[in-house]
């Protein structure tokens, strides 16, 4: 690029400047920057102004992104400032007086005074002789368009509406015969509960006990029940959790087998660490439990189905 070419025109990015030259341009970008966030400062439009010229000044010597951003956020606080003046600033003292602005109108027209040539037992009409063509010379010497009736507001006694009070809200009448209170659970309906998941277990480990291996499918599916083959595989699951059965894979049929096993001695647990647990996530619905019925054939229950149980929900029992 030839060196007497502008270098504003190109934008010329130079990797190499001058160091010092860099933090004199940084320097005076954060100067800028304290007396925009200053708030104190009152800034004036024409101290805004001579900021801009600076920034424009320090932009010249601008060859890196850097630079360029710290101009660029000057830039955008001092938009920022100069909007915010704007939407404060107030033309005028006071309203617009409509009242004031037709009295003058009708002076200027010649009103509020009776005609030489007219006789003294007309009384003064100063609507039907107004002069509009002095109103419409004084208009056209500041523009030769012609107003449109659709850019007016609408007539003069207009009202400006006021806002509505707020209204309060009427408070919402309830009926005592329509409260219901909510069912009380009792710390023995919680005990009743634990009670007879620790039989239902008990009982699925005794079954194990007279088998030495089994399908997992044909202990845990009922075929009668779709929710209680749900439950039996959440009591199984708590003896094999506490190492009372075990569960393995047959490494020739790939089919899942459960059997008692030899519950661990404190040595044992001690000289392993504790007991290592594991945690399978066994994916079981209608589905799988119809097509295990199907392919194992399981007509009986190995467990035998419980009966209906009712639960108690404070003073009532839901089946």
């Amino acid at each position: 690029m030839s060196s007497q070419q502008s270098p504003r025109k190109d934008l010329v990015y130079d990797p190499d400047q001058d160091a010092n030259e860099k933090r004199e341009i940084r320097g005076g970008y954060r100067s800028l920057h304290r007396l925009i966030d200053n708030p104190h400062g009152n800034l004036s439009p024409t101290k805004l102004t001579s900021n801009v010229k600076r920034a424009d000044e320090l932009f010249s010597k601008v060859k890196a992104p850097q630079e360029a951003t710290l101009d660029s956020a000057f830039l955008l606080k001092t938009s920022n400032t100069s909007a915010c003046y704007a939407r404060a600033l107030k033309l005028g003292s006071g309203g617009f007086d409509r009242d004031d602005f037709v009295t003058r109108l009708i002076l200027f027209m010649g009103g509020y005074k009776a005609p030489e040539d007219a006789s003294s037992d007309v009384e003064d009409d100063s609507n039907e002789y107004l002069d509009w063509a002095k109103i419409g010379r004084r208009a056209l010497a500041k523009s030769r368009r012609v107003p449109a009736m659709g850019f007016m507001l609408g007539p003069l006694s207009i009202e400006q509406k006021a806002r509505a009070a707020h209204k309060p809200r009427a408070k919402l009448e309830k009926n005592k015969n329509d409260e219901r209170k909510p069912q009380e659970i009792r710390e023995e309906d919680i005990a009743r509960s634990e009670n007879e998941t620790t039989k239902n277990v008990a009982t699925v480990a005794t079954l194990l006990e007279q088998v030495e291996r089994v399908n997992l499918f044909k202990v845990v599916i009922n075929p009668d029940s779709f929710a209680q083959s749900a439950e039996n595989i959440f009591y199984l699951s708590f003896l094999i959790r506490d190492a009372k059965m075990a569960f393995e894979i047959d490494d020739e049929s790939g089919e899942p087998f459960v059997f008692a096993c030899q519950e661990p001695t404190d040595e044992e647990r001690a000289e392993a660490g504790g007991l290592l647990k594991r945690q399978l996530i066994f994916e079981f619905d209608m589905a799988t439990w119809q097509r295990a019925i199907d392919v194992f054939n399981i007509t009986e229950s190995f467990i035998p189905t419980r009966p209906r149980a009712g639960t108690r929900l404070g003073d009532k029992w839901y089946g």
